[in-house]
């Protein structure tokens, strides 16, 4: 198989979240812990740091990676989801898994990955893990895919946790209350591991205070300890809260034993997108008129993305809008301007929601537009539509934005 062929294997075998939605999801860590012994377990082969939360930790985890760049160590980037190429989801010091490499591991390892049954989260995991284990990274950062206790990431035992926030999101596999949710967060908090909490709320203190007393684990909220912030090349103003979680986890790591010097951490911060590649968080893609992107996709995300939208200077506002079919969509709408132009779009993927029924709800909170068959045809018109003193707002969607970048 060539490298398209082995992809289309991945994708199209197996389970995928990204695809599937709850289908694909597993609450058991059997088939991860499986690969891991068939591969030689190579999570055992490199130090860690892991990064869960409901928003944010997409970001804190690029930016983590591009200090500890800064400060000259080898670094892998695991994340999800990729929004043009499979293999941004793996990286070693911003550059991506070869092809080869992808073709390889697969080839290697199909015979077992179909005996078991894999899905693609799991069998994405072990090649990751297996990857940075052979180009012996000085440390790696691993994002959580989805929740924290269960996820087929948690099999490390990093040298620190981070959990960015809490939020209402994924609620059919973590729970309906930002108790239950934050329980399963909190599963990658391990003995003896220290752990860095970005937000905190008054619903979720106690849970992660508690498990890190059961834990034996230091236990820091950034926002309580860290009272200045830094610039950074990622612009979206809710950055704010995901660099003071970043500084708060420096100064953990530099308390472990790493060498992360201040100018380490300010030009890693202002560096995110040239060291690791990072695209969609409040991407400005074009000018007159000002388009920008971002893959804010719940209550809490679009909350700040919202509030960014309301800052900036404009004649008239028009968003493109698409979401998955699982996403709540009475929390979000609230949250929206009445006073814009939406052109309502279905990413291209199997869980997105048709444009047609994503119109009718939100004409009835006033939230009017037009629906369109693909995300490039709603852009079309929308350009076609804007002068250029208008703005232009893509996103509901990691995977709305996918298509415009």
């Amino acid at each position: 198989m060539n490298y398209q062929d082995t992809v289309n294997w991945m994708f199209q075998q197996l389970p995928m979240y990204q695809n599937k939605g709850t289908a694909a999801f597993k609450k058991d860590l059997t088939n991860t812990l499986n690969l891991a012994e068939h591969l030689g377990h190579p999570e055992n082969q490199f130090k860690s740091i892991h990064v869960g939360g409901t928003n944010g930790k997409g970001s804190t985890s690029h930016m983590l990676a591009s200090i500890l760049q800064e400060a000259g160590y080898k670094v892998g980037l695991y994340t999800s989801p990729h929004l043009k190429d499979f293999r941004e989801r793996i990286r070693v010091n911003g550059t991506m898994m070869s092809k080869a490499a992808v073709i390889g591991f697969i080839k290697r390892n199909q015979t077992f990955l179909e005996a078991n049954q894999l899905s693609f989260f799991e069998m994405t995991v072990g090649m990751a893990f297996d990857y940075f284990a052979k180009e012996n990274v000085d440390i790696a950062i691993i994002e959580v895919g989805l929740g924290g206790r269960l996820d087929s990431t948690n099999i490390i035992t990093p040298e620190l946790s981070v959990i960015t926030n809490i939020g209402y999101d994924h609620m059919q596999f973590l729970g309906d209350t930002l108790q239950k949710i934050s329980g399963e967060k909190a599963g990658i908090i391990k003995e003896s591991v220290p752990i860095v909490i970005g937000e905190t709320h008054p619903e979720t203190q106690n849970v992660f205070t508690q498990k890190a007393i059961d834990t034996n684990s230091e236990i820091y909220f950034a926002d309580q300890t860290v009272g200045t912030t830094l610039e950074s090349d990622l612009k979206g103003s809710y950055q704010t809260h995901n660099i003071k979680t970043v500084i708060k986890a420096v100064e953990v790591l530099n308390s472990l034993s790493f060498k992360i010097t201040d100018d380490h951490l300010e030009t890693g911060l202002l560096k995110v997108v040239k060291n690791t590649g990072l695209k969609g968080r409040w991407q400005i893609l074009q000018n007159e008129p000002k388009i920008v992107c971002d893959t804010a996709h719940n209550k809490e995300g679009l909350h700040y993305t919202m509030q960014q939208l309301q800052s900036e200077v404009f004649q008239k506002l028009h968003i493109v809008f698409g979401v998955v079919n699982d996403k709540d969509l009475e929390s979000i709408m609230p949250l929206l301007p009445k006073d814009a132009v939406y052109y309502f779009c279905k990413p291209d993927v199997q869980r997105g929601l048709d444009a047609a029924i994503l119109k009718t709800v939100f004409e009835k909170n006033q939230l009017v537009g037009s629906s369109y068959n693909s995300v490039k045809e709603a852009l079309i018109s929308t350009k076609s539509n804007a002068n250029k003193d208008d703005l232009i707002y893509v996103g509901g969607s990691t995977f709305v934005v996918a298509e415009v970048i």
